[in-house]
């Protein structure tokens, strides 16, 4: 199939099964949480297909149009899983249930990636969809945060979006969180210095909290609940993506102290041709870095010896991450291997 159908075809057709169910339950939920869980995971491991990369300068002119296709039902899938969980839907409880679990991981595993997409093109408009996108699941900083320190502190202690080597997922969450955060407002303020209007923090809140009353004036006090768990539970997909994708990849110092560029030893990357199309290519994560105004359909993938692959699927690794032993198990032996493949190479000189 070619890459623009399939993207379309594996990111939105969650988005149809949402919207069913969030009206008639059942079967029409359910379908939605397998779809974002076992039948991607069965897709990737059926099939060894691996998307083909894309001539170099080829061009993608529906690629924003899907990021727009997308965005736009983020903003109408949020607040009609939020009734249709908190409000008067007339859903049963496992329903309801079932309906929250798969629109969380929608938002996290689509969403976050469309997002995340959006507020690296350069139109104004696209930039600013992105950055509601975030907002609405209360991670608006990101928007600023991702751009100004983790593309340029990538791989290195001075990154929060960086996780160590040993370092469980739930002791990254609240430093990358926190950290990120931080910095971003920041690299914002010293950005903005003497420059009129808002601070891009104040709008990213104001976003939040419309959200937040949103969730309130749809469904009173458990609206506004769900919409804050939904929202934390969507972009804790985002930070678990971060956690696994930079896993224990530092830069090395040079003589001078300087760091070497950010390149594609520093992102673990997997190759599986489903995930990868339902996530808009973010598990390519190398060549992102590497090109970060590239658009993800032409998003390339790495020679073996040149950067570090995952033992499984992103989403996969994701769900193995939650269990830090076995993630370390799994990964130090993996991270030990990739050190031995890279110190035969040589550093690349550019980033």
């Amino acid at each position: 199939m070619p890459k623009m159908p399939l993207f379309a075809l594996a990111a939105l057709a969650p988005f149809g099964l949402l919207a069913l169910g969030a009206g008639f339950g059942g079967v029409w939920a359910l379908a939605a949480l397998v779809y974002m869980g076992a039948l991607t995971a069965l897709l990737d491991q059926l099939s060894p297909m691996v998307a083909l990369d894309a001539p170099e300068g080829t061009e993608f002119p529906a690629a924003d149009a899907l990021l727009l296709v997308l965005g736009l039902a983020h903003l109408v899938a949020f607040p009609l899983v939020v009734w249709a969980v908190a409000g008067p839907s007339g859903l049963a409880g496992w329903e309801r249930a079932v309906l929250a679990l798969g629109a969380g991981q929608w938002f996290g595993q689509v969403s976050n990636p469309c997002a995340h997409e959006l507020i690296h093109r350069g139109n104004r408009g696209l930039y600013w969809l992105g950055v509601t996108l975030y907002a609405t699941m209360l991670f608006g900083h990101h928007a600023s945060a991702h751009r100004l320190v983790h593309h340029r502190h990538a791989a290195s202690l001075a990154d929060p979006n960086t996780a160590r080597a040993g370092e469980s997922f739930y002791q990254f969450w609240p430093r990358a969180w926190a950290g990120s955060f931080r910095l971003g407002w920041l690299a914002e303020t010293a950005r903005r210095q003497g420059k009129p209007g808002l601070h891009p923090y104040l709008i990213y809140g104001a976003i939040s909290l419309a959200s937040l009353a949103l969730g309130f004036a749809l469904a009173g006090g458990a609206g506004a609940v769900t919409w804050l768990a939904l929202a934390v539970y969507g972009h804790s997909q985002l930070l678990l993506a971060d956690y696994v994708q930079h896993y224990g990849l530092l830069r090395d110092a040079r003589p001078d102290g300087s760091l070497e560029p950010v390149s594609e030893r520093h992102s673990w990357n997997a190759p599986h041709w489903f995930s990868s199309a339902l996530m808009l290519n973010a598990p390519r994560h190398s060549d992102h870095h590497a090109h970060p105004s590239r658009p993800y359909a032409a998003l390339r993938l790495p020679a073996r010896g040149d950067a570090p692959y995952l033992p499984y699927p992103l989403p996969i690794c994701c769900t193995l991450a939650l269990a830090p032993r076995r993630w370390k198990r799994v990964m130090t032996r993996r991270l030990d291997q990739w050190h031995t493949t890279a110190q035969t190479k040589a550093p690349p000189t550019q980033a």
